[in-house]
C-alpha cells in the first residue's frame, strides 16, 4: 500500500479556510486545529468545566449497555472504563446509519476518529477515547436506504432496500423484516465478483442483519465488528435511554430558545457579510428542534406565541412543550444546529471529526455555544482518500494519464478523445471536413446561379445542400462508431478509470461502499487504513494498491 497526497478540492470555502487561512474565519471557530496549543487549551477548558455536562457515570452506564449489545469488544469496554474517569476526553464524529454502512466516507470518518484520538492521547499524555455518533434520529430514508458498487459490467449499480418506511419516521425507529434484509443481501451478492472473501463477507452481513431490527442496529454491529477492536465506542442519537439523560439540555434549549435563535441569526449575518454562503437553513422563528408526533419527525417553529410545525399538526406553549419533554423525552430530537450543543453537553469533546459540509454549517454555532456557556471544540477535517487499484494504475500509465487528468472530467474527456483520434490512421475526421468544405464551395455558387433562373430554386437548393451535408455527417458518425468499436478495449479502460475514481461525477468516497473493496482485498484492508499516518489537515490522499 503506497500513499500519495494529491489535491481534491473540498468545494466548501469555509472548510478550506479553517485549514488554509484560519485567521480569516477565526470569528466562527474556536481553535486552529493545526496549532499545538489548541489541544492543551481545549483540554484545560474541559477540565475546568467538568460539571457543565451530563454526569459521566450515568452516560457511561448507558453506553456500556448499548455497546454490550452491538459492539461487545474488550477494547471498547476498556475505553468506557477510561471514559468514566474525570479527565478522559473524547474525539467524536458521526454519520447516518446507511445500508451496508453507506459510502466509503463513513469508514474514513471512523478511521479518522480512531487515529485522532490516538494522536491526541500521545500528545497530551491523557486518555482520549474515540466515539462514533450514529445519527439514528435522522428521518431522510431516501438518503440511507441504498448504496453503490461497481459491477463487473462497469456499471455503477445501486443496491436498495425495499420501501416500507413511514414518511418522516426516524431511521432508528424503522423496523425491517427478514425478507427485506435478505433481498438487500442477495442483490449485493449478485453484484460482487466471486472472490475468496465473498462468502465470509456476506455471512458477516447476514449474521448482523439477523439480529438487527433496524438499519441503525445493523450499522452498529458492522461498525463494531470492524472497529470495536480499536476501541471505537458507539452511541445512537435516537436511543431512548440516552434521550432521558439529555432531557435537561433539551429543556434549556426550549427555555432559552430565543437566545439561541438570535445567536444563529447573528452568526449567519457575519458569515454572509464576509462573502461566504450559508450551509444550513437559518430562519427567523426557527426553534431548531424536532418533535416526533405519531412517528413523524416534525421541525418546530415559534408561531403566534407557540411551538408548532408548519403542517399544523402540533402546537405547544413553552410550558406545555417542557411538560411534554419531561413526560416523553424520546419524542424530542435536535436539528443540525442544536446537535453540536447536545454533543458537547453529553460528552467531554476534545475534537469533532467533520466532513467539509459539516465544518461549514458548524460555523453558524459558535455564538450559540457561548449562549449555553459551552465552547466549540477543535474541528478536525475527516481524512479523505481515493483507492487506486493496481489495474487502474496500469491503465493510467498506458495512456499517459496523471491524477490531474482524471480529477477533472473535462480533461479526462479530452484525453480520451485525443487518444481515440490518435488511433485514426486514415485521419477520417479531417477528411470528412475537407469533403464538406469542397462540396459546399462548389455547390453554393451553383445555387446562387440557379436563383437567376427562378428565385424559388435558391431555397430548394439550400435544402438539398443541407440534406447532402447531413448524409456526409451521418457517414462520418458511422465511421466514428466503427473506429470506437475497433478500439473498444482502450475506451473501456478509460471508462473504468472514470467510473472507479469519479462515479456519477463525484469523488469515489462519496459513492462506493466498503463491501466492494473488502470483497477484493479482505478484512485486513480495513485495518490497514488505521495504520496510515494521521493528517490533521484531512488532505486528500491516494491509496495505491
Amino acid at each position: 500500500m503506497n500513499i500519495v497526497q494529491e489535491p481534491l478540492p473540498a468545494g466548501q470555502p469555509l472548510a478550506d479556510a479553517l485549514i488554509q487561512d484560519y485567521t480569516r474565519v477565526s470569528s466562527f471557530y474556536e481553535y486552529d486545529p493545526k496549532e499545538e496549543r489548541s489541544w492543551k487549551e481545549r483540554l484545560d477548558w474541559l477540565d475546568q468545566n467538568e460539571g457543565a455536562r451530563v454526569g459521566r457515570e450515568a452516560l457511561v452506564s448507558r453506553l456500556r449497555e448499548y455497546n454490550r449489545l452491538h459492539n461487545p469488544e474488550d477494547a471498547v469496554a476498556a475505553n468506557l472504563e477510561l471514559l468514566a474517569q474525570p479527565g478522559t476526553a473524547v474525539i467524536v464524529g458521526g454519520q447516518q446509519s446507511g445500508l451496508f454502512t453507506g459510502p466509503l466516507l463513513v469508514i474514513y470518518k471512523a478511521v479518522t476518529i480512531i487515529k485522532a484520538a490516538r494522536e491526541a492521547s500521545r500528545k497530551l499524555g491523557r486518555p482520549v477515547v474515540p466515539v462514533f455518533w450514529i445519527a439514528g434520529e435522522d428521518h431522510d430514508w431516501d438518503e440511507v436506504n441504498h448504496t453503490y458498487v461497481l459491477s463487473a459490467s462497469l456499471e455503477v449499480s445501486r443496491v436498495r432496500i425495499a420501501d416500507g418506511h413511514e414518511q418522516g419516521k426516524p431511521v432508528s425507529w424503522t423496523e425491517l423484516s427478514p425478507e427485506v434484509w435478505e433481498q438487500a443481501a442477495g442483490e449485493l451478492e449478485r453484484l460482487l465478483p466471486e472472490t475468496e472473501f465473498r462468502p465470509g463477507l456476506m455471512e458477516l452481513f447476514r449474521t448482523c442483519a439477523a439480529s438487527s431490527a433496524t438499519l441503525s442496529e445493523c450499522f452498529a454491529k458492522l461498525m463494531g465488528h470492524w472497529f470495536g477492536k480499536h476501541g471505537l465506542v458507539l452511541l445512537d442519537s435516537a436511543d431512548p435511554a440516552l434521550r432521558r439523560l439529555e432531557a435537561p439540555v433539551f429543556e434549556a434549549m426550549i427555555a432559552r430558545n430565543d437566545e439561541l435563535e438570535v445567536a444563529y441569526l447573528e452568526n449567519s449575518r457575519m458569515i454572509k457579510e464576509i462573502g461566504y454562503t450559508l450551509q444550513a437553513d437559518v430562519r427567523e422563528g426557527g426553534a431548531n428542534l424536532f418533535y416526533i408526533h405519531e412517528g413523524e419527525r416534525l421541525l418546530l417553529y415559534k408561531l403566534e406565541g407557540k411551538f408548532g410545525d408548519r403542517k399544523g399538526k402540533v402546537a405547544f406553549s413553552q410550558e406545555e412543550l417542557i411538560g411534554e419533554l419531561r413526560a416523553h423525552p424520546e419524542r424530542f430530537s435536535n436539528n443540525v444546529l442544536t446537535r453540536p450543543l447536545m454533543q458537547d453537553s453529553l460528552l467531554p469533546v476534545l475534537g469533532a471529526v467533520l466532513g467539509p459540509g459539516e465544518i461549514a454549517y458548524w460555523a453558524l454555532t459558535r455564538l450559540a455555544f457561548r449562549k449555553f456557556d459551552l465552547q466549540m471544540p477543535i474541528l478536525l477535517p475527516r481524512e479523505s482518500f481515493t483507492v487506486m487499484e493496481g489495474t487502474l494504475q496500469k491503465h493510467m500509465e498506458k495512456y499517459g494519464l496523471q491524477w490531474k487528468d482524471v480529477a477533472d472530467r473535462d480533461a479526462l474527456r479530452h484525453k480520451r478523445e485525443a487518444w481515440l483520434a490518435g488511433q485514426d490512421s486514415l485521419n477520417v475526421g479531417d477528411r470528412f471536413e475537407e469533403i464538406k468544405a469542397a462540396f459546399t464551395a462548389m455547390y453554393d455558387p451553383l445555387i446562387e446561379q440557379l436563383g437567376t433562373i427562378q428565385a424559388g430554386l435558391v431555397k430548394l437548393g439550400g435544402a438539398n445542400r443541407d440534406k447532402i451535408v447531413d448524409q456526409i455527417e451521418y457517414l462520418r458518425g458511422k465511421a466514428k462508431d466503427a473506429l470506437e468499436k475497433s478500439n473498444e478495449a482502450g475506451l473501456r479502460h478509460f471508462d473504468r478509470i472514470e467510473l472507479s475514481l469519479f462515479p456519477l461525477g463525484k469523488p469515489q468516497e462519496r459513492v462506493y461502499n466498503i463491501f466492494y473493496y473488502l470483497n477484493r482485498y479482505g478484512a485486513d484492508w480495513i485495518d490497514g487504513l488505521t495504520g496510515i499516518p494521521y493528517d490533521v489537515t484531512g488532505s486528500h490522499r491516494i491509496i495505491y494498491l
